[in-house]
C-alpha cells in the first residue's frame, strides 16, 4: 500500500471509524464480525450501525452551521432597549444603562436595533434635560377651544409646515370634508384625515409608529387641535372609510391639478400594477406576482395612474381582486371621464395589465392605448425570415447605446380584436428577440410609438420613489392600515411634494427622498399671535432654495385655521 494508507485502514475520528466500518461492510463485503474486529466494534454494534444506515438515521458528514453559536448580542439586549427607549432615553443613555447592567453594546448597535423597528432619532438635548422626563398626562385630541395667543411652541416637525401652502392651494380641507369621509363627535373627517395625511408626508413606515408625531405640540396646532390623534385612532378610522369617498378625493385633487395647469391628461397616462407584499400568516389576501421576491405570495395588488406629460399620479386602486384585474383600465377610464370630462388620451402599460378582450372594448369606446405584445416561437421565426428592407432605422434622442434601432410595422389582426391592430416589431435594442408592440393608434408616428413606450419607465421609477420616500411597501402582518386609504394618501402626498418641488429652482424633479431630507426633516419653533401662525426653522444649509422661492416674503392663508396666516422666518446663515 502507498504511504498514507493508515489513515484510511486506522480512522482516529469516530465518525471517519464509523464511516470506514461501514463501508468494509456494504461495499467490500466484509462479515459483522470481521469488521467488528478491524475497527473495534462488537458485532451486534456493527448490525445496529448497518440498520441506522439503511433507514437513513446515520450521518457521518454533517457540516456544521455557519455562523455565531450564540445569540447576537443585539438579539439578546432588543428587549431592554425598546424598553429603555419607551421610557424616551437617548441612543447614548441606552448603551450606557446596559454596560452598567453587563451587557456593553455600542450606540450603533442600539441605533441598529432602533432602526429595524422604525423608531426615530430622539432630538438631540442638553446635558440637564438628558434622561427619563416626567410622565404628564395624555392630552385628548380635540378641535381647539381658542386659539393660543402669544405662544412660542417648539416644533420637531416644522419643515412639514412647508407643505401647509400645498394643502391650502388644493384646497384639500373643504375636499375631504366634500367626500363623505366619516366623522367623530370629537374630530371632523379633516382632522383625522389630515393627520393620516401628515404621517405619510412625514414618511412614517406605519401606523403604529404614529407616537413621533403624536407627541409634537407644534404639529397639532397646524391641525388645529389639542395634540394629534394616537396610533389606535387612525387604524380604526382608515378601516370606517370607504372606497367611494378615496375616489372622490383622488378625482377632487385632479380637478384642482387641472385647474393649475398639471395631469392635464393631454399626452395620455402610464398604467401599472404594484403588488404589496405581505409578511404575516393567516390572511385573506390573494397570491400576486411580487417581481421584487420573483415569486408569487400573499399581497395587496394596487394599480396606479400617472399623467405622462407632468408625471404627478392621479389615480390608485387597492381594492382590486383577480376577477377585477383585467377590468381595471376601464374603471380608470371611467373615472377619468368623470374627473376631467372626457376619455383619457393614449394608455401605456405592460402587457399583463389587461386581455384583448379589454382591448376591443378600449378600441369600440375609442380610446387608444399602446402595449406590449408577447412573442411566440412562431413570431420570432417570421420576423426573423424577414429580409432587412423590411426593418426601418430611427434615431431616438436618448442617452448611452442603442439609440438607432430598427422596427419593422404592419397591419395584423389579432384574435379578440375586431379592428386591425398595428404591430412594431423592434429590434437592436440590446435583446436577442425583437421587442413586440401593438396598438389602435393608426394614424400615429412609428418613431413617436417606440419613443413613447420607453418612457413608459418613468411611472416605475416614480413607484420606486413612493416605495423609497412614502414606504408603500409598508404593509404589516396585522394589516393596521387601511390599504387603499394609504395609497390614496400616497398619491396625495406625492403631489403635495410636487407643488412644492415646482417652487423650488433646480428641484423641480427632485425625488420625495431629497426634498425630505434638503427641506422637510427640519426642526423650528411656532409662534403664535391671534391672527398668524409663524414658523421659526433653525438653520439649515439649503434655506437660500426656500427664499429664493418667496416663503420669507408671501404669507398664506390658512383655510382650516379661520384663514390665519401661516408665515416663515429664516435665521442669518
Amino acid at each position: 500500500m502507498r504511504e498514507g494508507a493508515a489513515y484510511f485502514l486506522e480512522p482516529a475520528e469516530s465518525a471517519q471509524r464509523r464511516y470506514e466500518a461501514m463501508r468494509a461492510y456494504f461495499v467490500d463485503g466484509l462479515g459483522a464480525g470481521e469488521v467488528a474486529a478491524r475497527f473495534g466494534y462488537s458485532p451486534a454494534s456493527v448490525h445496529q450501525m448497518a440498520s441506522e444506515l439503511r433507514a437513513g438515521r446515520a450521518q457521518y458528514f454533517r457540516s456544521s452551521k455557519p455562523g455565531p453559536r450564540s445569540a447576537r448580542k443585539a438579539d439578546r439586549v432588543r428587549d431592554r432597549v425598546l424598553e429603555l427607549r419607551a421610557q424616551d432615553r437617548s441612543v447614548e443613555e441606552i448603551a450606557a444603562d446596559l454596560a452598567a447592567a453587563g451587557t456593553p453594546v455600542s450606540a450603533q448597535t442600539v441605533w441598529t436595533i432602533l432602526a429595524a423597528e422604525g423608531i426615530e432619532r430622539l432630538p438631540r438635548r442638553a446635558g440637564a434635560e438628558r434622561g427619563a422626563p416626567p410622565r404628564l398626562a395624555a392630552i385628548k385630541a380635540q378641535a381647539l377651544g381658542d386659539w393660543p395667543a402669544a405662544t412660542a411652541v417648539r416644533c420637531d416637525h416644522a419643515g412639514l409646515f412647508l407643505l401647509a401652502p400645498a394643502i391650502a392651494e388644493l384646497g384639500l380641507a373643504d375636499l375631504v370634508g366634500s367626500c363623505g369621509y366619516p366623522s367623530t363627535t370629537v374630530l371632523s373627517a379633516w382632522h383625522s384625515l389630515g393627520t393620516l395625511l401628515l404621517h405619510k408626508c412625514a414618511r412614517t413606515p406605519r401606523a403604529s409608529h404614529a407616537f413621533a408625531l403624536a407627541d409634537d405640540p407644534g404639529l397639532a396646532l397646524l391641525m388645529g387641535l389639542t395634540a394629534l390623534p394616537k396610533a389606535t385612532h387612525l387604524t380604526s378610522y382608515s378601516y370606517r372609510a370607504r372606497r367611494a369617498s378615496s375616489e372622490k378625493l383622488l378625482a377632487g385633487v385632479t380637478g384642482r391639478l387641472r385647474e393649475l395647469g398639471l395631469a392635464t391628461g393631454a399626452q395620455g397616462f402610464n398604467l401599472d400594477f404594484h403588488a404589496i407584499c405581505h409578511h404575516g400568516t393567516d390572511v385573506p389576501l390573494e397570491k400576486h406576482y411580487v417581481p421584487q421576491r420573483s415569486q408569487r405570495t400573499r399581497a395587496v395588488l394596487t394599480f396606479f395612474a400617472q399623467d405622462h406629460a407632468s408625471q404627478e399620479m392621479v389615480y390608485s386602486n387597492a381594492e382590486l381582486t383577480k376577477a377585477e384585474q383585467a377590468r381595471e383600465v376601464i374603471a380608470f377610464a371611467d373615472y377619468w371621464q368623470q374627473a376631467a370630462g372626457a376619455d383619457p388620451g393614449l394608455l401605456v402599460f405592460d402587457s399583463k395589465l389587461t386581455t384583448y378582450k379589454i382591448l376591443n372594448q378600449l378600441t369600440a369606446r375609442g380610446i387608444r392605448w399602446l402595449t406590449l405584445r408577447e412573442r411566440g416561437p412562431k413570431l420570432i421565426r417570421d420576423l426573423e425570415a424577414l429580409p432587412d428592407n423590411e426593418w426601418k432605422k430611427v434615431r431616438v434622442q436618448r442617452r448611452g447605446r442603442y439609440r438607432e434601432p430598427e422596427i419593422h410595422d404592419e397591419l395584423i389582426a389579432i384574435k379578440g380584436i375586431d379592428a386591425p391592430v398595428r404591430q412594431l416589431a423592434v429590434r437592436n435594442i440590446g435583446r436577442e428577440h425583437p421587442t413586440m408592440l401593438i396598438t389602435n393608434a393608426l394614424d400615429s408616428n412609428t418613431k413617436q410609438l417606440f419613443a413613447r413606450y420607453a418612457e413608459r419607465m418613468t411611472i416605475e421609477n416614480e413607484l420606486d420613489a413612493y416605495i423609497s420616500g412614502f414606504h408603500l411597501n409598508a404593509l404589516s402582518s396585522g394589516l393596521p392600515l387601511n390599504v387603499d386609504i394609504d395609497a390614496a394618501l400616497t398619491v396625495t402626498a406625492g403631489n403635495l411634494y410636487r407643488l412644492l418641488a415646482r417652487r423650488l429652482q433646480r428641484y423641480e424633479r427632485a425625488t420625495p427622498d431629497k426634498l425630505w431630507r434638503h427641506f422637510l426633516d427640519a426642526t423650528g419653533t411656532i409662534h403664535t399671535t391671534k391672527d398668524t401662525l409663524t414658523v421659526d426653522l433653525n438653520v439649515r444649509t439649503y434655506h437660500p432654495a426656500l427664499i429664493a422661492a418667496g416663503f420669507a416674503d408671501t404669507p398664506t392663508p390658512i383655510p382650516w385655521l379661520d384663514g390665519r396666516e401661516l408665515r416663515f422666518r429664516f435665521p442669518p446663515r
